[in-house]
Protein backbone atom coordinates (compact mmCIF):
# COMPACT_ATOMS: atom_id res chain seq x y z
CA UNK A 1 0.00 0.00 0.00
CA UNK A 2 2.74 2.45 0.96
CA UNK A 3 4.52 2.02 -2.36
CA UNK A 4 1.48 3.11 -4.32
CA UNK A 5 0.76 6.02 -2.02
CA UNK A 6 4.26 7.43 -2.21
CA UNK A 7 4.24 7.53 -6.01
CA UNK A 8 3.45 10.65 -7.98
CA UNK A 9 1.83 13.52 -6.12
CA UNK A 10 -1.34 14.85 -7.67
CA UNK A 11 -2.79 18.22 -8.47
CA UNK A 12 -4.96 19.34 -5.60
CA UNK A 13 -8.60 20.22 -6.22
CA UNK A 14 -9.86 22.92 -3.90
CA UNK A 15 -12.46 21.71 -1.41
CA UNK A 16 -15.90 23.08 -2.12
CA UNK A 17 -17.41 22.59 1.31
CA UNK A 18 -15.92 25.84 2.60
CA UNK A 19 -16.06 28.55 -0.09
CA UNK A 20 -13.75 31.48 0.49
CA UNK A 21 -15.20 34.48 2.24
CA UNK A 22 -14.64 38.01 1.06
CA UNK A 23 -15.16 41.29 2.86
CA UNK A 24 -14.30 43.49 -0.09
CA UNK A 25 -17.52 44.87 -1.52
CA UNK A 26 -20.83 43.06 -1.87
CA UNK A 27 -20.55 41.04 -5.04
CA UNK A 28 -23.92 39.39 -4.56
CA UNK A 29 -23.87 35.91 -6.04
CA UNK A 30 -27.19 34.43 -7.13
CA UNK A 31 -28.33 30.94 -6.21
CA UNK A 32 -28.93 30.24 -9.89
CA UNK A 33 -25.20 30.57 -10.59
CA UNK A 34 -24.36 28.03 -7.89
CA UNK A 35 -26.98 25.61 -9.20
CA UNK A 36 -25.37 25.64 -12.64
CA UNK A 37 -21.94 25.03 -11.13
CA UNK A 38 -23.21 22.24 -8.90
CA UNK A 39 -24.85 20.22 -11.67
CA UNK A 40 -22.09 20.59 -14.24
CA UNK A 41 -20.15 17.42 -13.48
CA UNK A 42 -22.65 15.22 -11.67
CA UNK A 43 -23.41 11.68 -12.86
CA UNK A 44 -26.71 11.15 -14.59
CA UNK A 45 -27.71 7.63 -13.53
CA UNK A 46 -31.33 8.09 -14.46
CA UNK A 47 -30.35 9.43 -17.87
CA UNK A 48 -28.04 6.48 -18.43
CA UNK A 49 -30.62 3.96 -17.25
CA UNK A 50 -33.40 5.43 -19.38
CA UNK A 51 -31.40 6.22 -22.51
CA UNK A 52 -33.17 3.45 -24.42
CA UNK A 53 -36.69 4.26 -23.23
CA UNK A 54 -39.47 4.84 -25.75
CA UNK A 55 -40.17 8.43 -26.68
CA UNK A 56 -43.43 8.57 -24.70
CA UNK A 57 -41.51 7.86 -21.47
CA UNK A 58 -38.87 10.56 -21.92
CA UNK A 59 -40.95 13.13 -20.03
CA UNK A 60 -41.28 10.73 -17.10
CA UNK A 61 -37.53 10.12 -17.18
CA UNK A 62 -36.94 13.85 -17.07
CA UNK A 63 -39.05 14.14 -13.94
CA UNK A 64 -37.14 11.24 -12.39
CA UNK A 65 -33.91 13.14 -13.01
CA UNK A 66 -35.44 16.12 -11.22
CA UNK A 67 -36.25 13.97 -8.20
CA UNK A 68 -32.67 12.69 -8.15
CA UNK A 69 -31.44 16.28 -7.96
CA UNK A 70 -33.98 17.15 -5.26
CA UNK A 71 -32.66 14.34 -3.04
CA UNK A 72 -29.71 16.52 -1.98
CA UNK A 73 -28.90 20.23 -1.78
CA UNK A 74 -27.00 22.11 -4.48
CA UNK A 75 -24.08 22.66 -2.11
CA UNK A 76 -23.88 18.94 -1.31
CA UNK A 77 -23.96 17.98 -4.98
CA UNK A 78 -21.27 20.52 -5.78
CA UNK A 79 -19.03 19.22 -3.00
CA UNK A 80 -19.61 15.60 -4.02
CA UNK A 81 -18.81 16.39 -7.65
CA UNK A 82 -15.55 18.08 -6.62
CA UNK A 83 -14.61 15.17 -4.34
CA UNK A 84 -15.31 12.63 -7.07
CA UNK A 85 -13.10 14.58 -9.46
CA UNK A 86 -10.35 14.61 -6.82
CA UNK A 87 -10.62 10.84 -6.31
CA UNK A 88 -10.72 9.88 -10.00
CA UNK A 89 -7.82 12.23 -10.74
CA UNK A 90 -5.76 10.57 -8.02
CA UNK A 91 -6.59 7.12 -9.42
CA UNK A 92 -5.56 8.18 -12.91
CA UNK A 93 -2.23 9.51 -11.74
CA UNK A 94 -1.50 6.36 -9.76
CA UNK A 95 -2.38 4.12 -12.70
CA UNK A 96 -5.40 2.67 -10.85
CA UNK A 97 -8.89 2.11 -12.20
CA UNK A 98 -11.72 3.84 -10.35
CA UNK A 99 -14.34 1.56 -11.91
CA UNK A 100 -15.59 -0.86 -10.75
CA UNK A 101 -15.39 0.12 -7.07
CA UNK A 102 -12.47 -1.48 -5.26
CA UNK A 103 -12.27 -1.08 -1.44
CA UNK A 104 -8.49 -1.47 -1.55
CA UNK A 105 -8.15 1.43 -4.00
CA UNK A 106 -10.40 3.60 -1.82
CA UNK A 107 -8.36 2.61 1.23
CA UNK A 108 -5.18 3.70 -0.52
CA UNK A 109 -6.82 6.99 -1.48
CA UNK A 110 -7.95 7.95 2.02
CA UNK A 111 -4.51 6.99 3.32
CA UNK A 112 -2.96 9.31 0.74
CA UNK A 113 -5.31 12.09 1.87
CA UNK A 114 -4.38 11.57 5.51
CA UNK A 115 -0.64 11.48 4.80
CA UNK A 116 -0.61 14.47 2.47
CA UNK A 117 0.37 12.41 -0.58
CA UNK A 118 -2.90 13.35 -2.28
CA UNK A 119 -2.15 17.08 -2.45
CA UNK A 120 0.34 19.20 -4.32
CA UNK A 121 1.57 20.94 -1.17
CA UNK A 122 1.78 17.62 0.72
CA UNK A 123 -0.60 18.99 3.32
CA UNK A 124 -2.70 16.27 5.01
CA UNK A 125 -6.47 16.57 4.86
CA UNK A 126 -8.45 16.89 8.06
CA UNK A 127 -10.44 13.89 9.28
CA UNK A 128 -13.67 15.75 8.51
CA UNK A 129 -12.58 16.36 4.91
CA UNK A 130 -11.57 12.73 4.44
CA UNK A 131 -14.92 11.53 5.79
CA UNK A 132 -16.72 13.87 3.41
CA UNK A 133 -14.65 12.64 0.47
CA UNK A 134 -15.45 9.05 1.44
CA UNK A 135 -19.16 9.87 1.58
CA UNK A 136 -18.90 11.54 -1.83
CA UNK A 137 -17.18 8.50 -3.35
CA UNK A 138 -19.84 6.18 -1.91
CA UNK A 139 -22.62 8.44 -3.20
CA UNK A 140 -21.17 8.69 -6.69
CA UNK A 141 -20.74 4.94 -6.94
CA UNK A 142 -24.34 4.46 -5.80
CA UNK A 143 -25.58 6.84 -8.50
CA UNK A 144 -23.90 4.57 -11.03
CA UNK A 145 -25.52 1.47 -9.58
CA UNK A 146 -22.19 0.27 -8.18
CA UNK A 147 -22.35 -0.04 -4.37
CA UNK A 148 -19.15 0.39 -2.38
CA UNK A 149 -18.75 -1.71 0.76
CA UNK A 150 -17.53 0.81 3.34
CA UNK A 151 -17.39 -1.96 5.97
CA UNK A 152 -14.66 -3.72 4.03
CA UNK A 153 -11.48 -3.91 6.13
CA UNK A 154 -9.48 -1.96 3.54
CA UNK A 155 -11.74 1.05 4.20
CA UNK A 156 -13.23 0.64 7.69
CA UNK A 157 -10.00 -0.33 9.47
CA UNK A 158 -7.93 2.34 7.71
CA UNK A 159 -10.56 5.01 8.46
CA UNK A 160 -10.68 3.98 12.13
CA UNK A 161 -6.90 4.32 12.30
CA UNK A 162 -7.05 7.75 10.66
CA UNK A 163 -9.61 8.93 13.22
CA UNK A 164 -7.57 7.62 16.14
CA UNK A 165 -4.37 9.20 14.83
CA UNK A 166 -5.45 12.52 13.39
CA UNK A 167 -8.85 13.42 14.88
CA UNK A 168 -8.85 16.78 16.67
CA UNK A 169 -11.52 18.67 18.63
CA UNK A 170 -13.80 20.66 16.30
CA UNK A 171 -12.98 24.32 15.76
CA UNK A 172 -16.17 26.18 16.45
CA UNK A 173 -17.07 29.55 15.05
CA UNK A 174 -17.55 32.46 17.42
CA UNK A 175 -21.13 33.06 18.54
CA UNK A 176 -22.70 36.41 17.67
CA UNK A 177 -24.30 37.42 20.98
CA UNK A 178 -27.10 40.04 21.26
CA UNK A 179 -24.70 42.86 22.14
CA UNK A 180 -22.56 41.87 19.15
CA UNK A 181 -25.56 41.81 16.84
CA UNK A 182 -26.66 45.29 17.92
CA UNK A 183 -23.16 46.62 17.22
CA UNK A 184 -23.14 44.88 13.81
CA UNK A 185 -26.50 46.43 12.90
CA UNK A 186 -25.10 49.89 13.65
CA UNK A 187 -22.45 49.40 10.94
CA UNK A 188 -25.08 49.00 8.21
CA UNK A 189 -26.32 51.88 6.07
CA UNK A 190 -29.92 52.53 7.07
CA UNK A 191 -30.58 54.57 3.96
CA UNK A 192 -29.53 52.03 1.31
CA UNK A 193 -31.36 49.01 -0.05
CA UNK A 194 -28.35 46.82 0.68
CA UNK A 195 -28.21 48.00 4.28
CA UNK A 196 -31.94 47.43 4.76
CA UNK A 197 -31.66 43.94 3.26
CA UNK A 198 -28.62 43.02 5.33
CA UNK A 199 -30.32 44.20 8.53
CA UNK A 200 -33.29 41.91 7.80
CA UNK A 201 -31.03 38.94 7.04
CA UNK A 202 -29.00 39.33 10.23
CA UNK A 203 -32.07 39.68 12.44
CA UNK A 204 -34.12 36.87 10.95
CA UNK A 205 -31.05 34.63 10.84
CA UNK A 206 -30.28 35.24 14.51
CA UNK A 207 -33.79 35.17 15.97
CA UNK A 208 -34.82 32.19 13.86
CA UNK A 209 -31.58 30.30 14.43
CA UNK A 210 -31.50 29.73 10.68
CA UNK A 211 -28.79 28.22 8.55
CA UNK A 212 -27.45 30.48 5.83
CA UNK A 213 -29.07 28.31 3.14
CA UNK A 214 -32.40 28.62 4.96
CA UNK A 215 -32.13 32.41 5.09
CA UNK A 216 -31.62 32.87 1.36
CA UNK A 217 -34.00 30.01 0.53
CA UNK A 218 -37.02 31.88 1.86
CA UNK A 219 -39.85 33.08 -0.37
CA UNK A 220 -42.42 35.78 0.30
CA UNK A 221 -45.20 33.18 0.32
CA UNK A 222 -46.02 29.54 -0.17
CA UNK A 223 -45.43 27.71 -3.46
CA UNK A 224 -43.96 30.74 -5.23
CA UNK A 225 -40.71 29.25 -6.59
CA UNK A 226 -39.40 25.79 -7.40
CA UNK A 227 -36.05 26.29 -5.67
CA UNK A 228 -37.40 27.83 -2.47
CA UNK A 229 -36.73 26.15 0.86
CA UNK A 230 -39.55 27.81 2.73
CA UNK A 231 -41.60 30.97 3.15
CA UNK A 232 -42.56 33.64 5.66
CA UNK A 233 -45.96 34.70 6.96
CA UNK A 234 -46.56 37.87 8.98
CA UNK A 235 -48.84 37.99 12.01
CA UNK A 236 -49.57 40.65 14.62
CA UNK A 237 -47.17 39.11 17.11
CA UNK A 238 -44.42 37.91 14.80
CA UNK A 239 -43.29 35.92 11.79
CA UNK A 240 -44.00 32.28 11.05
CA UNK A 241 -41.22 30.76 8.97
CA UNK A 242 -41.94 27.41 7.34
CA UNK A 243 -38.82 25.53 6.30
CA UNK A 244 -38.05 22.39 4.37
CA UNK A 245 -35.19 20.50 5.98
CA UNK A 246 -33.43 17.18 5.58
CA UNK A 247 -36.06 15.34 7.61
CA UNK A 248 -39.16 17.19 6.45
CA UNK A 249 -40.94 20.48 7.10
CA UNK A 250 -40.71 22.48 10.31
CA UNK A 251 -42.12 25.77 11.55
CA UNK A 252 -40.03 28.48 13.22
CA UNK A 253 -41.80 31.15 15.24
CA UNK A 254 -40.07 34.53 15.40
CA UNK A 255 -41.63 37.02 17.79
CA UNK A 256 -41.52 40.80 17.60
CA UNK A 257 -38.61 42.57 19.25
CA UNK A 258 -38.71 45.01 22.17
CA UNK A 259 -37.91 47.91 19.81
CA UNK A 260 -38.18 48.60 16.10
CA UNK A 261 -34.39 48.86 15.82
CA UNK A 262 -33.92 45.21 16.77
CA UNK A 263 -37.23 43.73 15.64
CA UNK A 264 -36.89 41.07 12.93
CA UNK A 265 -40.52 41.54 11.87
CA UNK A 266 -40.05 45.27 11.27
CA UNK A 267 -36.77 44.59 9.46
CA UNK A 268 -38.32 42.06 7.05
CA UNK A 269 -41.39 44.22 6.39
CA UNK A 270 -39.19 47.27 5.75
CA UNK A 271 -37.06 45.33 3.27
CA UNK A 272 -40.10 44.02 1.38
CA UNK A 273 -41.60 47.52 1.27
CA UNK A 274 -38.56 49.40 -0.04
CA UNK A 275 -37.44 46.57 -2.32
CA UNK A 276 -41.01 46.34 -3.67
CA UNK A 277 -41.04 42.57 -3.28
CA UNK A 278 -44.37 40.78 -2.93
CA UNK A 279 -43.67 37.44 -4.56
CA UNK A 280 -40.74 35.14 -5.19
CA UNK A 281 -37.36 35.03 -3.42
CA UNK A 282 -37.29 37.16 -0.28
CA UNK A 283 -33.60 38.08 -0.27
CA UNK A 284 -32.19 39.10 -3.64
CA UNK A 285 -29.22 40.78 -5.23
CA UNK A 286 -29.01 44.56 -5.05
CA UNK A 287 -27.88 46.02 -8.38
CA UNK A 288 -27.28 49.36 -10.08
CA UNK A 289 -25.03 50.91 -7.42
CA UNK A 290 -27.45 49.88 -4.71
CA UNK A 291 -30.54 51.41 -6.31
CA UNK A 292 -32.20 48.38 -7.87
CA UNK A 293 -33.25 44.91 -6.67
CA UNK A 294 -32.81 42.07 -9.13
CA UNK A 295 -35.00 38.97 -9.57
CA UNK A 296 -32.37 36.40 -8.59
CA UNK A 297 -32.20 34.73 -5.20
CA UNK A 298 -29.12 35.62 -3.17
CA UNK A 299 -26.48 32.93 -2.77
CA UNK A 300 -25.91 31.60 0.73
CA UNK A 301 -22.23 32.56 0.61
CA UNK A 302 -23.34 36.17 0.96
CA UNK A 303 -24.69 35.44 4.45
CA UNK A 304 -21.26 34.27 5.60
CA UNK A 305 -19.62 37.30 4.01
CA UNK A 306 -22.15 39.63 5.62
CA UNK A 307 -21.61 38.21 9.12
CA UNK A 308 -17.85 38.34 8.75
CA UNK A 309 -17.83 41.86 7.32
CA UNK A 310 -20.23 43.29 9.91
CA UNK A 311 -18.41 41.60 12.82
CA UNK A 312 -15.09 43.07 11.69
CA UNK A 313 -16.63 46.52 11.19
CA UNK A 314 -18.17 46.38 14.67
CA UNK A 315 -14.81 45.55 16.23
CA UNK A 316 -15.97 42.32 17.84
CA UNK A 317 -13.11 40.35 19.43
CA UNK A 318 -10.77 43.31 19.17
CA UNK A 319 -8.26 41.37 21.24
CA UNK A 320 -7.40 39.34 18.16
CA UNK A 321 -5.64 40.30 14.95
CA UNK A 322 -7.80 41.07 11.92
CA UNK A 323 -6.86 37.77 10.30
CA UNK A 324 -7.75 35.81 13.43
CA UNK A 325 -11.03 37.68 13.78
CA UNK A 326 -11.94 36.96 10.16
CA UNK A 327 -11.59 33.22 10.86
CA UNK A 328 -13.81 33.40 13.93
CA UNK A 329 -17.08 34.40 12.26
CA UNK A 330 -19.34 32.84 9.64
CA UNK A 331 -23.01 32.32 8.91
CA UNK A 332 -23.02 29.66 11.63
CA UNK A 333 -22.27 32.37 14.19
CA UNK A 334 -25.92 33.48 14.09
CA UNK A 335 -27.28 30.04 15.07
CA UNK A 336 -24.64 29.67 17.76
CA UNK A 337 -25.51 33.13 19.07
CA UNK A 338 -29.18 32.32 19.58
CA UNK A 339 -28.37 28.96 21.20
CA UNK A 340 -25.89 30.63 23.54
CA UNK A 341 -27.99 33.62 24.60
CA UNK A 342 -31.64 32.52 24.71
CA UNK A 343 -32.47 32.16 28.42
CA UNK A 344 -35.34 29.71 28.04
CA UNK A 345 -35.84 25.99 28.45
CA UNK A 346 -33.39 24.11 26.26
CA UNK A 347 -36.23 22.28 24.52
CA UNK A 348 -37.44 25.50 22.91
CA UNK A 349 -33.98 26.30 21.58
CA UNK A 350 -33.68 22.76 20.24
CA UNK A 351 -37.01 23.12 18.42
CA UNK A 352 -36.06 26.51 16.97
CA UNK A 353 -32.78 25.19 15.58
CA UNK A 354 -34.42 22.04 14.25
CA UNK A 355 -32.14 19.66 16.13
CA UNK A 356 -33.09 16.02 16.69
CA UNK A 357 -31.31 15.88 20.05
CA UNK A 358 -30.51 18.18 22.97
CA UNK A 359 -26.88 17.10 22.73
CA UNK A 360 -26.59 18.68 19.29
CA UNK A 361 -28.10 21.92 20.63
CA UNK A 362 -25.54 22.01 23.43
CA UNK A 363 -22.75 21.92 20.87
CA UNK A 364 -24.02 25.29 19.63
CA UNK A 365 -24.02 26.83 23.09
CA UNK A 366 -20.72 28.67 23.32
CA UNK A 367 -21.74 30.36 26.58
CA UNK A 368 -23.82 28.43 29.09
CA UNK A 369 -23.81 27.25 32.68
CA UNK A 370 -22.40 23.77 32.20
CA UNK A 371 -23.07 22.89 35.82
CA UNK A 372 -26.65 24.18 36.11
CA UNK A 373 -27.72 20.57 36.54
CA UNK A 374 -25.52 19.31 39.40
CA UNK A 375 -25.74 15.52 39.53
CA UNK A 376 -23.24 15.42 42.40
CA UNK A 377 -25.60 17.29 44.75
CA UNK A 378 -28.63 15.55 43.27
CA UNK A 379 -27.11 12.22 44.25
CA UNK A 380 -26.87 13.35 47.87
CA UNK A 381 -23.17 14.26 48.09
Amino acid sequence: MAQIIEQNSENHVEESSAPPDSTAGDNDVSAAQLSVEASASLPSPVAEATAALPAHLERLAGRARGYVEAASSANTRKAYASDWKHFTGWCRRQGLAHLPPDPQTVGLYITACASGAATVDRKPHSVMTIERRLSAITWNYAQRGLPLDRKDRHIATVMAGIRNTHAAPPRQKEAVLPEHLIAMLETLDRGSLRGIRDRAMLLIGFTGGLRRSEIVGLDCGRDQTEDGRGWVETFDKGLLVTLRGKTGWREVEIGCGSSDATCPVVAVETWMKFARIAKGPLFRRVRGQGKDVGPDRLNDREVARLVKKAALAAGIRGDLSEGERAEKFSGHSLRAGLASSAEVDERYVQKQLGHASAEMTRKYQRVRDRFRVNLTKASGL
